[in-house]
């Protein structure tokens, strides 16, 4: 085990030295590493086989260029970048990335590729977010009388949703609903303070199809149960609205009978019904009381048997945390 160790350890060290000769040629100009295009990858490559904590004593070494190939206009090497920060922010300890105010440059870094819509650069970014997060966070201290500052989550989240709601392209769409539920369990009760904006975007990417798969529709089911599960004292005066939102849902996917897999519809179905519970929860039984009524002038057996599941459900408080 001890030789396995040292072959190991002077396995890394040769690929520093790699990776440092590979930065080498990469920073003698701006565009010199384009001249050669096999250098972004041999570097990234080699960048992805050093972990902790061998990582963090090159970190002078292997940012910049990181930095470099991330502010490139071409979406693929701003791809390759971002994954190259991540690598980064996974592997370098926190205190090192706080120091010198590296973490905030990695964020605003990082941050303006937001506003590019590439499906694949916006996956990449948000992953690397999410991890940055905790880092960036660790410097914020709230007293407990003040109110909570905003933190970089709730920037980011504002943006996301601002590009959410006129969003028509569904790879952008798909990427965007898949990472938000991560953001609500981030923020947790403070998603209060994008309630708003979150009711539109749940309410308007519940009415469109999303292919077979219908992955969007899924996450925002997901994003919709969180909410509730965070924020429920706020959700009794959008009752009205959310439960027209999971109907119309629950009435489109019982009349849908090509375009989507049964496994889907199960799954659509089974979302939407735990979300009309958890809505009947947070409303102390008043969703019960106003499906009565449409269970009487409702023929299709699906949505019936849909909200027979939440009227043999007793409202429990403790569901919510209460």
């Amino acid at each position: 085990m001890c030789m396995s160790f040292y072959n190991r350890t002077w396995e890394l060290k040769g690929l520093i030295l790699k990776l440092v000769s590979v930065f080498n040629s990469l920073s003698r100009t701006r565009e010199s590493w384009k001249n050669n295009p096999a250098v972004k990858h041999v570097f990234s490559w080699t960048l992805q086989q050093i972990t902790r904590p061998w990582l963090s004593q090159h970190l002078e070494s292997i940012l910049p260029p990181s930095l470099l190939i991330s502010d490139d206009y071409q979406t693929e090497n701003k791809v390759l970048g971002v994954q190259c920060l991540h690598h980064i922010v996974l592997n370098v300890p926190a205190a090192d990335l706080l120091q010198y105010n590296r973490a905030q440059v990695l964020y605003h870094a990082i941050f303006n590729h937001l506003y590019m819509p590439e499906h694949c650069l916006i996956q990449a970014v948000l992953l690397c977010l999410l991890d940055l997060f905790p880092i960036l966070e660790k410097s914020l201290h709230w007293k407990g009388e003040a109110v909570r500052p905003t933190t970089h989550c709730d920037e980011v989240l504002q943006l996301i949703l601002t590009h959410m709601e006129p969003e028509h392209r569904l790879l952008l769409r798909r990427t965007y609903a898949r990472h938000l539920p991560a953001f609500v369990k981030r923020l947790g009760i403070l998603t209060v303070r994008h309630m708003k904006r979150l009711e539109r975007v749940i309410t308007g990417y519940l009415e469109v199809y999303d292919g077979p798969e219908e992955e969007a529709r899924l996450k925002i089911l997901e994003t919709l149960k969180l909410l509730m599960q965070y924020t429920w004292p706020r959700i009794s005066c959008r009752l009205v609205i959310l439960l027209k939102a999971l109907l119309k849902l629950v009435c489109d996917v019982a009349r849908d009978t090509n375009l989507t897999p049964e496994p889907v519809k199960k799954a659509l179905l089974q979302e939407a019904t735990d979300c009309l519970i958890l809505l009947d929860h947070c409303s102390q039984g008043q969703v019960k009381g106003l499906l009565a009524r449409v269970v009487l002038t409702c023929t299709d057996s699906t949505v019936v048997n849909c909200i027979r599941k939440v009227q043999q459900n007793p409202v429990d408080a403790s569901v919510l945390g209460i």
